[in-house]
């Protein structure tokens, strides 16, 4: 599985996290890790699984990932894999917001499938530490979301050959 993250990180943990789950899906393929840019500017890769991670600020996603994500086009990524994850307070997400929840709907706009549902992963502080064993849980999430992508590979796989 050809794998891209891209991340936003202000402190550091959600950096953490994105390391963490290109850890572990470095057994399954290649992956490329990066930070989102700056300015936006989407350039469409060659990935099989694009995932998309960045801190809560203030109830929804930071500056830079709002305008990467604006600055996908419609339809963009029709038929892309992606999962979406955040960072924020161990408090329901009503209070808190939740950014994953907006990273995918992003993703989804630009015409992605999610293979797993949004995933937040919890701070004990604003600028961190991460809560004790979210490293662990992170990689955790990583080998849910390949288990997922290979399961909808085998269902598109089975399709076309019923036909």
């Amino acid at each position: 599985m050809n794998t891209l993250i891209l991340y936003d990180s202000q402190f550091g943990n959600t950096e953490q996290l994105a390391r963490s789950v290109a850890d572990k899906l470095a057994g399954y393929g290649t992956v490329r890790l990066l930070r989102v840019p700056e300015g936006g500017a989407f350039e469409r890769s060659e990935a099989d699984m694009l995932i998309v991670g960045g801190p809560t600020q203030r109830h929804r996603t930071s500056q830079a990932m709002r305008a990467f994500l604006e600055s996908i086009p419609r339809r963009a990524l029709d038929g892309q894999a992606a999962a979406a994850f955040d960072t924020r307070y161990h408090v329901s997400a009503f209070v808190s917001g939740s950014a994953a929840s907006r990273i995918a709907a992003g993703l989804k706009r630009a015409g992605a499938s999610l293979v797993v549902p949004p995933e937040s992963f919890f701070v004990a502080k604003t600028d961190g530490p991460l809560e004790q064993g979210e490293i662990e849980r992170a990689g955790k999430w990583a080998e849910q979301i390949y288990a997922a992508f290979e399961a909808s590979r085998d269902t598109l796989r089975r399709k076309v050959e019923a036909h």
